[in-house]
């Protein structure tokens, strides 16, 4: 599943929409994606609609247009990309594929942009008015703001001092954005074993927790957010990652040079080193 960096790569795909009007809206209003919104109200807010910005928190992102009524009443248009969901832009007059379950035409633009989930596990959601909906403004302060405290962070853990760390990095309330593989890098990083308990780490251990949970997410949305959308897919982190060998077959470990092990640890596949990471 995209996690933080390759939401922000996605949500970047759109940007030439910016500016532009929406003309007419194409989509599969019983598609699963539309599950927690009325497409039928999203169906009749877009025309005419000009998409003013957009911004990426966490695993979901959000556009923001500007209604054509006259009161310019403010449209929030939230996408989450599930496992196989993709934004893109293409050009006007394309036949839409069975997976494209919406589509915006901006013939101003002589573009389409289309979100495609041929799985359907991802989700649209929808909302008119000047505030932002609860689905956007209730997600946790980003873990490369100054909301992400090391006290926050301690509080958390300590509240759940009986779970294994893979399994509480992978919570959004407090780590909103790091998936699977953000939360391997991060623990391989901090040498801390994915299977360690919250309630036995140090103040010390807490502390580089939270340094290498914010490097981890600063420096992939600079590798991966940043990239090209031009290309087929995001790019990925360098060798010196741990996430270029965790899946290899006989992977090891980048620093250590010693097998990587994996088993499933908080109901996730997990990947550490146990050479670096050791469960006392």
């Amino acid at each position: 599943m995209p996690e933080l960096a390759e939401v922000e790569y996605m949500r970047r795909r759109w940007n030439p929409g910016l500016g532009h009007v929406v003309a007419t809206v194409r989509l599969h209003a019983r598609a699963g994606v539309f599950k927690a919104c009325d497409a039928t109200e999203l169906a009749s807010w877009l025309p005419g609609a000009r998409l003013e910005s957009s911004a990426a928190a966490a695993k979901q992102m959000v556009f923001r247009l500007i209604a054509a009524d006259a009161a310019r009443t403010p449209l929030w248009l939230g996408v989450h990309l599930g496992m196989t969901g993709e934004l893109t832009v293409r050009p006007a007059g394309l036949t839409d594929q069975k997976a494209d379950h919406l589509i915006l035409d901006q013939p101003g633009a002589r573009q389409s942009l289309v979100f495609s989930d041929f799985r359907m596990f991802g989700r649209v959601q929808f909302h008119v008015g000047p505030d932002a909906p609860e689905w956007w403004a209730g997600i946790a302060p980003a873990v490369t703001s100054s909301g992400f405290t090391v006290e926050a962070v301690t509080e958390f853990l300590r509240r759940r001092a009986r779970a294994p760390l893979k399994a509480v990095l992978l919570m959004q309330e407090r780590f909103p954005g790091v998936g699977n593989w953000m939360a391997d890098e991060i623990l391989w990083r901090a040498a801390l074993h994915p299977a360690r308990r919250c309630g036995e780490l140090s103040a010390v251990e807490i502390k580089k927790l939270h340094r290498e949970t914010v490097w981890v997410a600063e420096q992939a949305l600079r590798l991966i957010g940043e990239g090209d959308t031009a290309a087929e897919r995001w790019p990925d982190p360098p060798a010196s990652w741990l996430f270029q060998h965790r899946w290899e077959e006989g992977g090891k470990c980048p620093r250590t040079k010693k097998p990587l092990e994996r088993a499933t640890i908080g109901g996730r596949t997990t990947c550490w080193s146990p050479a670096r990471q050791k469960l006392a």
